[in-house]
Parts: C-alpha cells; sequence; structure tokens
C-alpha cells in the first residue's frame, strides 16, 4: 500500500459520487414534468401511493429528492401528511434500484457478448454517447439526455477505480481486520454505517461502496447487515434535515416520519436478523463471502420486507410526528398556502417549483381582475367597505409580488434547460405586470374616493363612456387570462388590435370630455379625476399588451428580443389579421360611442324645445 493507492482510491469516490449526482439531476430534470402531474394525483390509497413513491425514487435516483419533493407537496397543500405516507416507504423501496444497477460489477470477467454489460465497457460507451449528443445534436433534451449518459459513465469509471485501489489496500490486511471487528460487533457496524450515509447524504452512494469494498473477496454477511441498516437512518437524518430549512409543521412531519420508519425498519431488521442467527437458520450465509449482487439483494429484500410489515402501522408514526411537531401559529393571510407553495424543496424539480409559481400569478391575476372590477363599480357608487377591501387586496398583491420575485430569483440558480428558463423569463415579466394592474385599480378606486369627499360625480354620458372603455378592458382581460393560462397564441395576438382601440377611445373621450367642460355640462373638479380615469384605463390594457407580448416571446423565442418592432409591424398595417381585428372592435366600439353621442344631442335638444 502507498500513498498512491489511497489516492486513487478517493479519486475513484469522488468521480462515483459525481457521476451519480450529475445523472440523478439529469433524469430529475428529464422527468420532472412527468414528476410533477403524478405526484399531484396522489389519492388516500397507500399502496398507490407507495407504488407512486417507489416509480419515482427508481427513476430520479434519489429517496432524499423524492421524499423533499413530497415535504414541497404536502406544504404547498397540494397532497396531505396522510396521502405522503405511501410514499415515503415507496421511495425508502426505490432506492435499492441504485444497487441492482451497479450489481454490473459482478460481469466483470463475463465471456462474449456479455462483455458489452460490464463497468469497463459500459462506462465508455455511454460516455461517448453522452459526448455526441452534448456537443453533436440539437434536438429537445440531447444535453439533458446527455448529461445522464456522461453521470452513468464517470460512475461506473469511478467504481472501477476504486475497486482497482481497493483491491491493493486489501492486501494489507487492514480491511480483514476493520470488517471483522463490525461483523462481531453489528452495534458498531450499525453506527458505521449511519455516519458514512450522513456524510455522503446518499443512501445509494454507501451502499455502492459497500459494493465496490466486495470486489476484494473479504466482506461476509454477518459484517455487512448491520452496516446496511445502519445506512437507512444516516440518509433520512440528511433528509429530515432539508425537510425542516424553513418550512412550516407538516414539511417537518414528512422529515420525521421518515426518520420514524426508519428507525423502526433498523430495528426490525437487526432483532429479526439476529433472532433467525441464533435459532440457526442463518448459520448458511453468516459467514459467506458477498458480492456487489448479495448486498443489492440484501439490501433490496430488507427494504422490501419492512414496507410489507410497517407499511398499516404508518398511521401510528403520522400520528407521534404531531405530537412531536406541534401545529404553526394560525396566519390571517388568507394565501397562506399559495405563498407557502413557494417551497425551496421544489428547486431540484424545476416543473414543480414554476408550478407553484403560476398558481400564484394566477391568483395575482384574479385578484387585480376583480380590483379593477370593483373600482369602476365605486365610481358610480361609493363604498367605504369595498374600498377597504380592496385596499387589503393591493397589500397582498404587493407581498405575493416580493415573494414571487426572490423565489424567482432563487429558482433561477437551478434551472439548466431552455424550456425551463423560457418559462422563468415570462414569470419574472408578467409579476411585475400584474402588480402593475393592481395598482392602476387602485388608482381609479381612490379617484371614486376623491369625488365621493367631494360630493361630486361625473355626468350620466361619462358614465355611459366610461361603461364603453370598461367593456372592452374586461375583453382584454378575458383574452390576457386566457393567452397565460393556456398559453393560447391566438388570444395573445388579438390583445393588441384591442389595445389600439381603447387608445383611440381614450383620446376620443378626452376631446368629447374637453367639449362638455366647456359647455359646463360637467363639473370642473371632477375633470381631472375622469382623464386620469381614462390614463389609468389605458395602462391596464397596455399591461394587458405586455403580458400577451411574454406569451408570445416564451412561445417564439425570436420575438424575445425586439418585441418593438414587432409592435412597430403590426402598428404599420402590414398585417392583414391585424387590421381585420382592430377595425372589426373599432366599429363595435365606436358605434357604442355614437350612439351615446347622439342620445346626448336629442337629450340636449329636448332640454331647448323645453326650454323655449
Amino acid at each position: 500500500m502507498n500513498i498512491f493507492d489511497v489516492l486513487t482510491l478517493f479519486g475513484g469516490l469522488a468521480m462515483f459520487l459525481y457521476g451519480m449526482r450529475l445523472m440523478g439531476d439529469g433524469l430529475k430534470e428529464s422527468s420532472s414534468g412527468t414528476l410533477k402531474v403524478a405526484m399531484e394525483h396522489v389519492t388516500n390509497n397507500p399502496v398507490k401511493a407507495f407504488l407512486l413513491g417507489l416509480a419515482v425514487t427508481a427513476i430520479i435516483q434519489s429517496s432524499t429528492a423524492t421524499i423533499v419533493i413530497t415535504s414541497g407537496l404536502v406544504g404547498a397543500g397540494i397532497i396531505s401528511l396522510h396521502q405522503s405516507l405511501g410514499i415515503i416507504v415507496g421511495a425508502n423501496v426505490g432506492t435499492t434500484v441504485t444497487g441492482q444497477i451497479i450489481r454490473l460489477l459482478d460481469l466483470n470477467g463475463a465471456a462474449g457478448w456479455m462483455r458489452i454489460f460490464q463497468p469497463s465497457s459500459l462506462a465508455p460507451i455511454a460516455l461517448i454517447i453522452g459526448i455526441i449528443m452534448i456537443m453533436g445534436t440539437k434536438f429537445k433534451n440531447s444535453k439533458t439526455i446527455g448529461s445522464i449518459l456522461i453521470g452513468f459513465g464517470i460512475l461506473f469509471s469511478g467504481l472501477l477505480n476504486m475497486t482497482s485501489a481497493v483491491d491493493s489496500l486489501a492486501e494489507t490486511g487492514v480491511f480483514d481486520a476493520l470488517f471483522s471487528n463490525l461483523g462481531s460487533n453489528p452495534i458498531l457496524g450499525y453506527l458505521t454505517g449511519a455516519a458514512v450515509a450522513f456524510i455522503l447524504q446518499s443512501s445509494s452512494a454507501s451502499i455502492g461502496i459497500l459494493q465496490a469494498f466486495s470486489m476484494t473477496g473479504i466482506l461476509k454477511f454477518n459484517a455487512i447487515y448491520a452496516l446496511i441498516v445502519g445506512i437507512y437512518l444516516g440518509d433520512c437524518v440528511t433528509t429530515a434535515i432539508v425537510c425542516s430549512i424553513g418550512a412550516k409543521a407538516e414539511p417537518k412531519r414528512v422529515g420525521l416520519v421518515n426518520i420514524l420508519y426508519n428507525l423502526s425498519k433498523s430495528a426490525l431488521v437487526l432483532i429479526v436478523v439476529n433472532l433467525l442467527h441464533s435459532l440457526g437458520f442463518l448459520d448458511a450465509i453468516w459467514n459467506e463471502v458477498v458480492n456487489p449482487g448479495r448486498i443489492a439483494n440484501t439490501n433490496t429484500i430488507f427494504n422490501l420486507a419492512c414496507a410489507l410489515v410497517l407499511l398499516p402501522f404508518m398511521g401510528a408514526f403520522e400520528k407521534a410526528s404531531c405530537r412531536i411537531i406541534k401545529d404553526d401559529p394560525k396566519s390571517e393571510n388568507k394565501y397562506k398556502d399559495k405563498l407557502d407553495a413557494l417551497s425551496p424543496a421544489f428547486f431540484s424539480t424545476p416543473a414543480l417549483a414554476l408550478r407553484s409559481c403560476y398558481d400564484l400569478l394566477l391568483t395575482m391575476f384574479e385578484i387585480a381582475r376583480s380590483n379593477i372590477e370593483v373600482s369602476f363599480s365605486l365610481l358610480k357608487k361609493f363604498d367605504e367597505k369595498k374600498f377597504e377591501k380592496l385596499r387589503e387586496e393591493e397589500d397582498n398583491l404587493d407581498l405575493m409580488t416580493d415573494h414571487l420575485s426572490n423565489y424567482l430569483a432563487d429558482l433561477s440558480a437551478n434551472l439548466k434547460t431552455d424550456y425551463h428558463i423560457s418559462i422563468m423569463n415570462e414569470y419574472f415579466k408578467i409579476v411585475t405586470e400584474f402588480e402593475r394592474l393592481g395598482d392602476y385599480a387602485m388608482n381609479i378606486a381612490e379617484t371614486a374616493q376623491d369625488l365621493y369627499s367631494k360630493n361630486i360625480s361625473f355626468s350620466e354620458t361619462a358614465h355611459g363612456e366610461l361603461d364603453i372603455v370598461h367593456d372592452l378592458l374586461n375583453q382584454i382581460l378575458s383574452k390576457t387570462e386566457q393567452a397565460f393560462t393556456r398559453r393560447d397564441l391566438k388570444c395573445a395576438v388579438s390583445i393588441e388590435p384591442l389595445e389600439e382601440v381603447v387608445d383611440d377611445l381614450v383620446e376620443t373621450l378626452k376631446t368629447n370630455h374637453l367639449g362638455r367642460l366647456a359647455k359646463g355640462k360637467c363639473n370642473v373638479y371632477a375633470g381631472s379625476d375622469f382623464i386620469d380615469t381614462l390614463g389609468n384605463a389605458e395602462r391596464i390594457s397596455d399591461i394587458c399588451s405586455n403580458v400577451g407580448l411574454a406569451t408570445l416571446a416564451r412561445m417564439k423565442p425570436e420575438l424575445a428580443g425586439d418585441a418593438h418592432d414587432y409592435i412597430g409591424y403590426l402598428h404599420s398595417g402590414q398585417n392583414e389579421e391585424f387590421n381585420r381585428d382592430y377595425q372589426k372592435a373599432h366599429d363595435e366600439y365606436f358605434s357604442r360611442l355614437n350612439k351615446l353621442i347622439e342620445e346626448e344631442k336629442k337629450q340636449d335638444a329636448d332640454l331647448q324645445i323645453s326650454g323655449k
């Protein structure tokens, strides 16, 4: 043994851990959309939840990630703590899949066509295909798939380096003495396994290292069973810590239930194994040398057996977690669940994180649109209670904007695909726009309050004109909602011609209003308030135009950098669809305006006749 053997061992370990991380990140990235849909449809059936947890963990190769995501879903109110119980058990079983993959080490020395499945063959094949996909192809998800293959290749390259170094170190007799002591002292083996898993933060990696050591031919069953069980505890403690960072009571309970389950699993395995050994049932394998395949099988059998025994008792762990972790103080904010859904636990699965952002943005739009509706009603009949409720909702909009902006900024460092980045860019733009919608609604409401405090009001004709503008804004807001929620390209495109009609209406109504002021038909003090209301209505339509453009830029990235040029092109009269939609809306709303003006003229004529 020399220093170079030690360097080779730890270098191989570093490659193995990095390969596992790279492969896991790629798998989570590529499957996060499907993962989101699946985990949102968990039922109260514990068997279905168990199978879901098993499948998700097998796909993303990390029980920690699955349970942390589950914790985030519980915190967001998407699933309950009770629904998460089966997922927790399934995740613990699903993590054994990695060990079954690593058992390919058993094929070293195979002959014929089976050599292709040897790690020494799979590693370079995966690396070659992975680098070709990253550097030589451009189809969707090619980089993600390439990263998964690169991670797979690095993982097995690291394993091969470790086994090579371990072979040299095994000749010193150090390992013989170490594992001999572990075999005679299961408690020491248990604590050693827990410490290794806690340091590495991965049960799969810990089992994989144990499989690499088994290639020396010196590991026996009596030395490794307690190590394997200890690994369960070390991994779940790390998971519980991650679940607790910045979390409320329910997400913390997910991590605690996982600890309680793994403690019970450890106790069950240790008791049963030692009982069977004392009765002589394990004599045939107790001192038998284990290889990677037997370690993988032992790990899988332990987890499956414990899942079958303990799954019916998970309700007891749930109750215990509720007694240990007390409920959070009740919050007065009715949007607490939406805000809590912005959980850092989702950073490793961008689809879930972006879904939480989408839900909050949709809530913001609904609040802003409702406030716009209320603000226009206040112009006709002011109500102090409605005004205060509107102000409260405006404060909620500001709170949501701050939370969401900070969350998106933190999330941005975790996004790797162009698809997720394009969504984030859209949301960054839209969160500010939705807040401004609320600001303009508040401005109109304050105008209504000002009129009420002065005991003055707009003329009947002015109210009629504002009704026309309000109806057009409602049409634009409906198009905006559909464009955002459904990514409806047609609706996104149709916002701009309607916005142009708002501009035309506002200019015309300002001119009409000045005429009424000159004739003394409108109160001079209400004049500026009317102009301010028109200005805020115009800005609301501008915001909707910006949201439509943000949606278009996400669906057509080529528009992202030249939005102003695109608007200029539409307004230049060269786009037939724009011209047609603009003319249709212009005719409809100006026709209503002309009828209103004719009615006003008729009323004026009737007044003149009656005055004579």
